[in-house]
């Protein structure tokens, strides 16, 4: 499902989103475990999922395995010796024993081979995933190797990219789900900035409560006080945002930024200007040139960052000279795994490296600010009391947020009803 949402010119942003009103909204979906469920049909095994990227699978034969508990999915993504990408379910066609796995089943793998082959009875798959040998094959009835290949998925990258759709028959390709505020980017030179700092954590509350943090900015004077300017921080300053978008299920939000260097320096770790890095990075990173349009659409000037939220579980904060990543995997109606990754520039010398190290720090740090608030807001939305909580102008994309997921679901309920009927 597919919509195009105006692009606001003045006023309210979410005046300027009529579909999505201006009531109060319930957050029953981020507690309720049968809403759970329908996410995983609605959702997870309809929409193009972000694995990876291309830097992943850096050589032929290289590989690595995906778990996406929500959709009780298990998929292995591999760089054939062709160099093609390919995603195949995670199960031998023989007895049904997860193909590749180390220790534990269910922790993520990830390597380098010719083959694969199943550590239960030895048939082997090539990296095209077809099978090439039987153990003691003369004893099979009719077996039609042809037709025993892994169960292949769908994949595709888009600007180094990997995405999957658990879908037998994806109504769209990945391009047309991406539509034209992602595909704006695609001049972006992603495949430049390859030095990677990657991090996973575990957090107790639903996937969208996270996501819905990183949607508005209106939390930053209260929850991060110590990294604002004193301005700032006064109650009555605000924060606000300069650019809001909606386009399909994907949501875009762009703030204004001064020079980091300009700030007080109250309002920055001593190891932050020491090293001139930290929570929006390097103060100077390597030039990349003119960038797209498409990275600031809203032509906001100073641009600080713009994010890009590609529904349903995928984050691309784009920061000029480097880039930030997230992507919140659900793992039960109450916590999901988080994973962060900052890619820069190749550092060029002791003291570039050094820069890198301080931004992924600091930036760990404020995450987990958030991450800490969570819990909260997951414990206090199980009690029920509050059924309807008011969102400000600044929040309209958490706004439209659960209203994407509230529609996935229920075009898939009806598509149910009418399979049935």
């Amino acid at each position: 499902m597919q919509r195009i949402w105006p692009k606001p010119i003045e006023g309210s942003w979410t005046e300027h989103y009529p579909e999505l009103g201006t009531d109060p909204i319930s957050f029953e979906d981020s507690v309720s475990p049968e809403f759970y469920e329908l996410e995983g049909e609605a959702i997870f095994k309809r929409a193009w999922l972000n694995v990876g990227r291309i830097e992943d699978l850096s050589r032929n034969g290289s590989y690595f395995t995906k778990e996406i508990d929500i959709a009780k999915a298990s998929v292995l993504v591999v760089r054939g010796l062709d160099g093609q990408i390919r995603a195949f379910h995670n199960v031998c066609r023989h007895r049904g024993n997860k193909l590749v796995w180390n220790d534990y089943p269910r922790v993520e793998v990830k390597g380098a081979c010719r083959q694969f082959t199943c550590k239960y009875h030895g048939w082997r798959y090539n990296l095209e995933g077809d099978l090439t040998f039987v153990q003691q094959e003369e004893e099979f009835f009719d077996l039609d190797k042809d037709a025993s290949s892994l169960a292949s998925v769908h994949c595709d990258v888009w600007n180094g990219f990997i995405f999957i759709n658990l879908d037998a028959e994806p109504p769209q390709t990945l391009r047309e789900f991406l539509g034209p505020m992602i595909t704006a980017l695609d001049d972006y030179p992603f495949g430049r900035i390859t030095e990677r700092y990657d991090f996973v954590g575990d957090n107790n509350s639903n996937w969208k409560l996270f996501a819905d943090a990183f949607q508005e900015y209106y939390h930053v004077p209260s929850l991060h006080p110590q990294q604002v300017p004193s301005a700032v921080r006064d109650p009555n300053a605000g924060f606000v945002c300069a650019y809001f978008q909606c386009d399909g299920p994907h949501r875009l939000v762009s703030t204004a930024g001064a020079r980091r260097w300009t700030q007080p320096p109250e309002s920055m770790y001593p190891i932050e200007r020491a090293t001139r890095s930290g929570l929006v990075g390097p103060w100077e990173s390597p030039d990349l040139g003119e960038l797209p349009a498409g990275v600031n659409p809203g032509g906001v000037e100073p641009w600080g960052i713009s994010n890009f939220q590609i529904f349903p579980n995928i984050e691309i904060l784009i920061y000029g000279g480097w880039y930030l990543h997230y992507r919140y995997w659900p793992t039960s109606p109450s916590s999901h795994r988080f994973e962060a990754t900052l890619a820069f520039q190749p550092a060029r010398s002791v003291r570039e490296r050094v820069e890198h190290e301080v931004a992924t720090v600091v930036f760990k740090e404020f995450a987990l600010q958030d991450a800490g608030m969570l819990g909260g807001t997951q414990a206090a939305l199980e009690t029920g009391v509050v059924k309807e909580f008011p969102l400000s102008d600044q929040e309209v994309l958490v706004r439209h947020f659960h209203r994407i997921v509230g529609d996935w679901v229920a075009d898939h309920r009806r598509a149910t009803m009418e399979i049935v009927l």
